[in-house]
């Protein structure tokens, strides 16, 4: 096998989110270590953003398929299907690894057909959820179990991923390896508040601050903030919300704010550049992470590395960053009151915050270093590639055949 391999990236869109953040991560990995690298996406419209609009890896080829889209569309489906079929069996790619459900169900079914040497999925977040329409979770079950079927290698960005995968019979364990997802945090590290941007958010010295890292967007545990918020503001009537993201729901929550009179404690920061986050993070005192689906939460790992403690729900990957007591506290998710408890308990003590959030950075800097996870990643398509050459020349066991006789 040559050393440099023809490696393609399937992703749905490319939006300014985190599993976006850690394919761009792994394709710049890759392309350093000297592997040819193409990445395939569907469209990114909308107030979420295009990633790949404020930073791309030199090298990196780009292919956008229009039909490839998030949201279900069975003709649509069908049109991408057939379309990175075609792509598959014209690039002779040693490795087609898939991320996210849509482009991870038909890129793993496509490359398979088209008999790439070694099929790779990362899972980053579950499509089924106890929190969804049990039908829909029934579909998306039964697809990623036929596309489980399709592929060599399962990644998953925490081990609480395997486990839901397990229970779900979408695969046995043995299929399954954990791969933490990777990011830059020496900017998490290094960042001091700024005196300018904090003058332009609106937020003095004196303010403690409440930062929360996310899309506007359903499921994300804003509503459940800014719920929280008036008995926070009672508490400690200096504090901001600092919500660093955009989406379709930002009317709703400004509504939202507006109707609880909390609409001067809110700044909404609106959309933030990747390599920007960490000027924003630098000026939080907690960051709150109310996600009802999130496969490894990297505003977690990013505000810990910044030594800003996280309140947070005991959901999915959450727990495999935020340990109770130690780095943040785990509280019961949609319940406000319990954020808000949580929350003041941080605000009121500096000394617990400061220890807490040390505490969460020293742990973080052992696992989450994007060069880790590429040089893991590239590791496993070597080897996953060696295993399959060495079946293949392998001798077959005869086939017993029996001979009949008339009697």
């Amino acid at each position: 096998m040559s050393s440099q391999l023809k490696i393609c990236h399937v992703i749905t869109r490319m939006i300014v989110g985190g599993a976006q953040e850690n394919t761009l991560y792994t394709c710049q990995g890759h392309l350093e270590r000297g592997h040819d690298v193409t990445l395939v996406t569907g469209p990114s419209p909308g107030p979420e953003g295009n990633l790949l609009r404020q930073t791309c890896p030199p090298g990196l080829e780009i292919v956008e398929i229009p039909s490839l889209c998030r949201n279900l569309n069975p003709l649509q489906d069908w049109k991408a299907y057939q379309e990175l079929l075609r792509f598959f069996q014209t690039r002779y790619f040693d490795v087609v690894h898939t991320h996210s459900s849509k482009a991870g169900i038909l890129g793993r079914l496509a490359a398979w057909k088209a008999s790439v040497p070694l099929v790779v999925h990362t899972v980053h977040g579950q499509p089924f959820f106890p929190y969804q329409f049990f039908l829909k979770n029934w579909l998306y079950i039964a697809a990623e179990r036929l596309a489980a079927q399709r592929c060599d290698k399962i990644y998953a960005v925490a081990q609480a991923m395997i486990d839901q995968c397990v229970q779900a019979k979408v695969a046995p364990r043995g299929k399954y390896k954990v791969v933490y997802s990777g990011m830059d945090l020496e900017a998490f590290i290094q960042a001091q508040p700024e005196p300018e941007l904090r003058q332009q958010l609106g937020i003095t010295e004196k303010n403690l601050v409440v930062g929360k890292i996310a899309r506007l967007f359903d499921l994300k545990g804003h509503d459940v903030l800014l719920a929280a918020a008036p008995k926070i503001i009672a508490a400690i009537p200096e504090v901001k919300f600092l919500l660093v993201g955009d989406g379709p729901l930002r009317t709703k929550l400004e509504k939202q704010a507006a109707a609880l009179h909390i609409t001067d404690h809110v700044v909404f920061a609106g959309l933030v550049p990747p390599t920007e986050v960490c000027r924003y993070t630098a000026l939080m005192h907690v960051l709150a992470h109310l996600s009802l689906r999130e496969g490894l939460p990297r505003t977690a790992v990013q505000a810990l590395a910044a030594g800003v403690p996280v309140v947070a729900y005991p959901l999915d990957g959450t727990p495999e960053i935020v340990i109770n007591g130690l780095s943040g506290y785990l509280c019961e998710p949609k319940q406000p009151d319990k954020v808000a408890d949580a929350v003041i308990r941080l605000l009121k003590n500096p000394t617990r915050r400061r220890k807490m959030g040390e505490h969460g950075r020293q742990e973080v800097q052992k696992k989450f270093s994007w060069r880790l996870m590429s040089n893991i990643l590239e590791l496993e398509y070597i080897d996953g590639l060696d295993r399959k050459k060495a079946v293949a020349k392998s001798p077959q066991p005869p086939v017993n055949k029996t001979v009949r006789t008339s009697r």
